[in-house]
């Protein structure tokens, strides 16, 4: 079995095979989809952001080139061509201090959960993974404001502070509201890290960044006809959901039972 490659050796293999510059998320999806490494963590895109941002921040050799926000190429391939695109664009950028952060104000956020795949206990587990092949979250213990929806109606906004997301969740399946909601979304600001845990609450945060927040927020959630664009200013990382395992060894447990009453 091939041994994985570092993360920078991953990268450096994706970006010099590319013909133009990639997202740091687009490296990631390809080094997951080329196998270049198996063992991902639980934020793999993060994990990439931060090792090009590091090295074009403190390694003076740097084979890295910032073209846009978050956006990446080899230097190699910005100085072999000159004219180009590449290096028009990089000049610019390198002129400037800009660094990729990888928690503003919402550091992860998941939309339209499945209520069902959900096994709903006083402290639930809600698993979610940054991409096919990390490790799984639990994002019971976030913190932050949640949305809950019959179909794609959003019928109740809530937040979480003194108790939980996993917690507030829990409560909506047995109060006034336990049976209007199949979905749910969530924003949350506690980071996350590359062992998938939850870190603390920042002790303050960037006024400049809050207004910008809040309005990809808004229009993450729910998606105006009018906005041209998806909440950009939300630098947060989105997480697909994953059904908890104990959701599928009841259905087998269930259809054991079952075909064991017509024995």
């Amino acid at each position: 079995m091939a041994k994985d490659l570092t993360w920078r050796e991953a990268i450096d293999r994706v970006l010099g095979a590319a013909a133009t510059p990639l997202h740091y998320r687009d490296i990631t999806d390809r080094i997951i989809a080329d196998r270049l490494r198996r063992n991902l963590g639980a934020t793999p895109a993060d994990t990439v952001g931060a090792q090009i941002s590091a090295s074009i921040k403190h390694d003076a050799a740097s084979p890295y080139v910032r073209v846009a926000k978050g956006t990446y190429a080899l230097m190699q391939t910005a100085a072999a061509n000159p004219l180009s695109d590449i290096r028009q664009r990089a000049s610019s950028v390198i002129a400037s201090d800009e660094s990729e952060e990888q928690y503003a104000i919402v550091t992860s956020f998941g939309m339209f959960w499945r209520r069902g795949a959900v096994q709903w206990v006083a402290s639930p587990r809600l698993f979610g993974v940054q991409q096919l092949g990390a490790t799984p979250v639990d994002f019971n213990k976030q913190l932050g404001i949640y949305l809950l929806y019959d179909g794609r109606e959003v019928i109740y906004i809530g937040r979480t502070t003194d108790r939980p997301l996993g917690r507030r969740l829990f409560e909506h399946t047995f109060d006034r509201m336990a049976t209007r909601w199949d979905r749910f979304s969530w924003f949350g600001l506690l980071p996350v890290s590359d062992s998938g845990r939850l870190g603390a609450l920042p002790n303050a945060y960037d006024a400049a960044k809050m207004i910008p927040a809040l309005e990809a927020i808004l229009i993450e959630a729910l998606e105006p006809r009018q906005n041209r664009k998806r909440g950009d200013d939300l630098s947060a990382v989105e997480f697909m959901q994953y059904e908890d395992p104990e959701i599928q060894k009841k259905k087998v447990r269930d259809s054991v039972e079952v075909a064991l009453q017509k024995l």
